[in-house]
């Protein structure tokens, strides 16, 4: 059985929605029957993936609008044109993001877009959504999407990495909120992709890579995940199964608790140790 949350008539709402990850959700929640908002930034690709949704469901239980999830204002008038349409908001699935990549000591403003959309987009969408929600008394579900680069913080993208790390805390803050809060129906997930191919992770390519799994893969094993009631929804891919996922995520921590240097892994010093971690039965 899926989820209670996803079911006909209940209403998603899916930031970064008109392609990718996002895309293949909104499309696996209206095929559920669901009513389906889809926000991104650009127009184009909105109106492109509105069409598309509508192949699968009925235009009226279709809504797009162009947001800016950095910015509160826009995300509080998502939220108010989603009760004035559909009536509220069951499903909440904070999903946009940008890797254009980053260095430690690049433009300030640089940093400052990609933590603004991956970081405070998620806390903006959580924050403003998640109060109606929970008046609502119905169940629903509040799905964060992070990255094992915001686990183990692998050297290349600071920015990324630190917008990401953030996500983690954040939504693992905002689930032990809503588990301690009277009368709340509404559970926050942490989604945590593996290698996917979307125009995020492209970088040209036309082909997906064969290590890459399709935003409908990563989907389908979300809403598996769902239904078993995670709350860390670890995905592997077809090159990284979860076994070695779980060793550098262990490895990671073993930095502070063994006092290694950061990022260790990728110290000369460790690499025989690494190898040898990751070979152990």
């Amino acid at each position: 059985m899926p989820h209670p949350a996803i079911t006909k008539d209940n209403v998603a709402v899916i930031t970064g929605g008109a392609s990718g990850i996002g895309f293949a959700a909104a499309i696996a929640f209206a095929r559920a029957g669901m009513k389906v908002c889809i926000a991104d930034v650009d127009e184009t690709r909105l109106a492109e993936a509105a069409t598309r949704l509508s192949s699968v469901t009925a235009a009226t239980n279709v809504m797009t609008l162009a947001v800016d999830v950095s910015e509160i204002e826009s995300v509080t008038e998502l939220e108010r044109a989603v009760r004035e349409r559909f009536g509220g908001t069951d499903i909440l699935m904070n999903n946009a993001g940008i890797q254009p990549g980053s260095t430690l000591f690049g433009e300030p403003d640089h940093w400052q877009r990609i933590i603004g959309v991956n970081m405070w987009g998620i806390i903006n969408g959580s924050r403003i959504f998640a109060p109606s929600m929970i008046a609502r008394g119905r169940c629903g579900l509040i799905i964060n999407t992070g990255s094992k680069q915001g686990i183990t913080t692998p050297p290349g993208d600071p920015a990324y990495n630190v917008s990401k790390a953030g996500v983690k805390a954040f939504t693992e803050a905002l689930q032990h909120e809503l588990r301690n809060s009277k009368d709340c129906h509404i559970t926050a997930h942490l989604l945590i992709p593996g290698f996917v191919f979307t125009g995020l992770t492209a970088k040209g390519r036309t082909e997906k890579p064969a290590g890459a799994w399709t935003p409908e893969q990563t989907v389908d094993f979300m809403l598996a995940r769902l239904e078993a009631g995670d709350f860390y929804i670890l995905c592997p891919d077809n090159d990284v199964p979860r076994a070695l996922d779980e060793k550098r995520m262990l490895w990671a921590a073993g930095d502070i608790i063994e006092n290694r240097p950061p990022l260790s892994r990728w110290h000369p010093d460790y690499a025989d140790a690494f190898k040898k971690f990751v070979e152990a039965e």
